[in-house]
């Protein structure tokens, strides 16, 4: 990384004496073009700047703390030298980000899924648990929740939930998210009071939001209508308002029903499939860096299981990352604070590593 910043910081100096030669200056376009060239480069220079002062001044600070015999003074020095080097790190991880992969959809919507798994009905419940804690956290955010199809259960469970949160930098906070929830407890059906484990899946995907993002083929879709089942309106089990999308290509089937028309329906099942293939085609694009970078807090993949709320103990267990809270029940009602800063954390740390 130093050495493409040193390189960096000479091409800068050049750029700096070619802008004010009479010839460059009389050239418009060549002007323009370096006057570019040099906005694309000024942060990161200014940030290797500073950073080499940094160096230069723990330097001095550390051959001062070596010549100093008062104590008093030895105390200060050491202090000021200690203040130095978290401003080094803080700055190693500005340049961090600079030069390294960011991830394009961090400020995106998302398309967010969440299906019971094993356990039955108590499943059902598990998957509506979590539904309502991402709902709550949304709300906390002054985010927009939209649900785009649901299938529940008749106990006030859920089998499975497409919704979309609209919001700030959704994408960035709730990426981790993806992945098998597990779940501790007695069901309120157990008369022995037997603890039962069961699972949901979730499945959190960036929003194509650009039309020119994901293309379809209208030869590649089987379009299906069908009557709407459950809350909705008048309309419901009276039109075949409901639609499902299968995307032929990949086998991907899409469902939306909480809309009041078809036209609705099909305009937010397009949206959820548009969603899934621009998932499939950025994993296909990930580079092996890329990979790795993610792979540090675990792939997303639905099929890995990613954390444990066990209820006996008020305990949430985040395996990816070695977690464990102890305020199960304030999570569940939607404040995810402490995951979203503990990975942020990790993630930092696992910048310094990598730069070290």
């Amino acid at each position: 990384m130093f050495d493409t910043l040193k390189e960096l910081y000479g091409r800068y100096i050049e750029l700096e004496k070619k802008i004010c030669d009479p010839d460059i200056i009389a050239d418009r376009n060549k002007y323009k073009e370096i006057g570019k060239t040099m906005a694309d480069m000024e942060e990161k220079v200014s940030v290797y700047k500073e950073y080499l002062t940094i160096k230069k001044e723990q330097d001095e600070t550390q051959e001062l703390l070596e010549m100093e015999d008062d104590i008093e003074s030895k105390k200060m020095a050491e202090e000021e030298l200690e203040a130095l080097k978290i401003k080094e790190q803080d700055l190693m991880i500005r340049l961090n980000d600079m030069l390294t992969y960011k991830d394009p959809n961090d400020d995106k919507n998302i398309i967010m899924e969440i299906r019971a798994g094993t356990g039955g009905e108590e499943a059902c419940l598990f998957a509506g648990d979590l539904f309502r804690m991402y709902s709550r956290f949304a709300e906390n955010r002054r985010w927009k929740t939209e649900i785009i199809d649901a299938n529940h259960t008749g106990l006030g469970g859920i089998k499975e939930i497409t919704f979309e949160i609209k919001g700030k930098k959704v994408y960035s906070i709730l990426k981790y998210e993806s992945g098998v929830h597990r779940v501790q407890r007695v069901p309120s059906t157990e008369s022995s009071g037997r603890i039962h484990t069961s699972t949901a899946t979730v499945a959190v995907l960036p929003e194509a939001e650009d039309v020119d993002e994901v293309k379809i083929n209208p030869a590649d879709l089987r379009v299906d209508t069908y009557r709407s089942s459950g809350a909705g309106g008048q309309h419901v089990n009276k039109t075949d308002s409901a639609i499902r999308l299968t995307h032929l290509p990949t086998g991907l089937v899409v469902c939306c029903q909480d809309q009041r028309s078809q036209h609705q329906n099909r305009d937010k099942a397009m949206k959820v499939l548009k969603a899934h293939i621009l998932d499939r085609m950025i994993k296909e694009q990930t580079s092996e860096i890329e990979e790795q970078r993610r792979g540090q807090v675990g792939s997303g993949e639905r099929s890995e299981k990613i954390r444990t709320y066990n209820f006996p103990q008020g305990r949430i267990t985040d395996h990816r990352i070695n977690l464990t809270l102890h305020n199960l029940e304030v999570i569940l009602d939607g404040d995810l604070d402490d995951i979203v800063e503990a990975f942020n954390k990790y993630d930092k740390e696992q910048r310094i590593k990598a730069i070290a």
